[in-house]
């Protein structure tokens, strides 16, 4: 899936925000639990050495094509998706067949969803790579012919080494319509709310959760810089970077912060 035209997200951030204008903003605190492996099955697209998805239905684009993303991504169904809150979530997956499958589990990134798989029963549609990297040494080939094999699996923290916070500006922003893209957080990945604070002001302007991991805020003018609230979906955590979105920002640019949250559930 790519980014929807810029209509079509415009207008979807129109009609969420006149859905949830009167309606409060309530944070839970909640724990990953990461302790127990869970029964699912797994299944592999793209080529057989590839990186499955060509930017993917959670919206990351070319980042999927490298490192660290590279190679480790993965399209889920429903259960993991969450409507595009499960967007940037890691999870460990394991095979089963000793006689073919690695003890060692493979990491993978939630960046796509399978709408071909199941709904009621957990799935992971993994890149042709990360699918190879569950057999042992020889039989990645034996074991992508199989299709279809039942895994276990488990939430993990993601790590990105040396990577920090970043907010991607989507393409047709403008003054009064802001579209962010969050990239490499660390630890829980998830996204469960998301914030601005405008230059010289105190008050934290609500964003909406459009599709995959965009969210926008219509409003206007809008002035920089810009710092960002984002609080995680899994447990409630939250981090502030301030004035990360610069005041002559510009529409596809990507900017860092100078933080990131722990690398823990």
């Amino acid at each position: 899936m790519q980014l929807p035209p810029v209509t079509i997200l415009a207008t979807l951030c129109i009609v969420l925000q006149l859905l949830t204008s009167s309606s409060a903003s309530v944070i839970l605190n909640r724990h990953v639990s990461n302790a127990h492996w869970l029964p699912a099955v797994a299944t592999w697209y793209g080529s057989a050495n590839g990186d499955g998805s060509d930017g993917g239905a959670c919206g990351y684009g070319t980042l999927v094509d490298v490192k660290p993303l590279h190679a480790r991504v993965g399209a889920v169904n429903p259960i993991l998706f969450k409507n595009g809150e499960g967007c940037g979530a890691c999870y460990k997956v394991r095979c089963l067949d000793r006689s073919i499958c690695s003890r060692r589990a493979v990491t993978v990134i939630v960046t796509d969803e399978c709408p071909g798989c199941s709904k009621t029963n957990t799935h992971f549609d993994l890149s042709g790579a990360a699918f190879g990297r569950l057999a042992i040494t020889g039989e990645s080939g034996p074991l992508r012919n199989r299709g279809l094999i039942p895994v276990i699996y488990r939430r993990t923290a993601c790590k990105y080494r040396r990577q920090n916070i970043a907010f991607h500006v989507n393409e047709g922003s403008t003054d009064f319509w802001l579209s962010l893209l969050v990239e490499f957080e660390e630890g829980e990945g998830d996204i469960g709310s998301m914030h601005i604070r405008q230059a010289g002001a105190r008050e934290w302007l609500e964003m909406k959760h459009v599709w995959g991991a965009n969210w926008c805020i219509i409003g206007g003018p809008l002035r920089g810089p810009f710092s960002v609230k984002i609080t995680t979906l899994s447990a409630g955590r939250t981090l502030s970077a301030t004035d990360v979105v610069p005041r002559n920002w510009v529409p596809k640019a990507t900017y860092t912060s100078r933080l990131n949250f722990s690398p823990v559930l």
